[in-house]
């Protein structure tokens, strides 16, 4: 039975990083950027797992999903694991995502959840099956556009041979590929990429490598968002897979709600006012 409030502990911890990479030759650089993600996600779940679990338990099964930040490291940079989604989907056809979906009811929570998609869409293996997928832990709930609460589950991938034998689900994706993480803090690390094409059907933007707009959202209490577009080798980046890999830098418009649970009163808020004005 599936419980949204459980927060499995991570198999790696701060204190073992190290150890870990020594024996990987993990560089400096990756090996800093692990730990800070695991006390991140630490300090995050003990200030607001009330908050957190308060909504997550108010949402119907169906309504949640949780995805996985497969991280690697490849000539001394961390790099995330992609998709882009076959066209031949009701929804977000095409676009970049991470391997995921919704939470079936026979999932412990949200690491079986993540996991078992990432089987489904790309043929990851579990840990169990190679020992080389080593879970950091569970970040804070996401808000996508269809009302899903997303889930991102952050992994480490010590054995890159592991890649070559992904497999792309032919009903669900499209292609599989990777991004420098850290070209999401600067997106000018990505000229070291081979790149779509700028004004291509994947870039239609004059922007070398990072495009950004702001919009004002009628469900969000018309506050505005900011849309965050990274180029890449395929899809761009974008959307909620943008949201979720830029957790950590902050990029926001001046009026943007920045936490989750402001987002969700914002749309329960909206939801209430739709309600009230159709009753009349």
């Amino acid at each position: 039975m599936f419980d949204p409030t459980a927060r499995p502990a991570p198999s790696l911890t701060a204190n073992q990083v190290d150890q870990l990479a020594d024996a990987i030759n993990l560089s400096e650089e990756s090996r800093g950027c692990v730990k800070r993600l695991i006390e991140f996600v630490e300090k995050d779940g003990e200030a607001n797992a009330k908050a957190y679990n308060r909504v997550l338990q108010s949402k119907p099964t169906s309504k949640l999903a949780a995805v996985l930040v497969l991280l690697y490291e490849e000539r001394g940079r961390l790099r995330v694991l992609l998709t882009t989604r076959s066209k031949s989907l009701r929804t977000h056809a095409g676009q970049t995502a991470l391997p995921g979906g919704r939470v079936d009811l026979e999932d412990r929570d949200w690491v079986d959840t993540a996991l078992r998609e990432a089987k489904e869409e790309v043929s990851l293996p579990s840990p169990t099956e190679c020992g080389h997928v080593h879970i950091l832990g569970v970040l804070h709930p996401f808000l996508s556009l269809h009302r899903l609460l997303v889930v991102p589950v952050v992994a480490l991938l010590t054995d890159t041979s592991v890649l070559k034998n992904l497999r792309a689900s032919e009903k669900e994706v499209a292609c599989i590929f990777s991004h420098p993480l850290e070209a999401i803090l600067d997106p000018a690390i990505s000229a070291e990429e081979r790149l779509v094409d700028v004004g291509s059907e994947d870039w239609p933007y004059e922007t070398e490598f990072y495009n950004t707009s702001d919009s004002v959202v009628t469900m969000l209490g018309d506050t505005s968002y900011r849309m965050h577009r990274f180029r890449t080798s395929a899809s761009p980046i974008k959307g909620l897979t943008s949201d979720i890999l830029s957790t950590v830098y902050e990029r926001y418009a001046s009026d943007q709600i920045r936490s989750f649970v402001g987002i969700v009163d914002a749309v329960r808020a909206f939801e209430e006012k739709l309600a009230a004005s159709a009753e009349r």
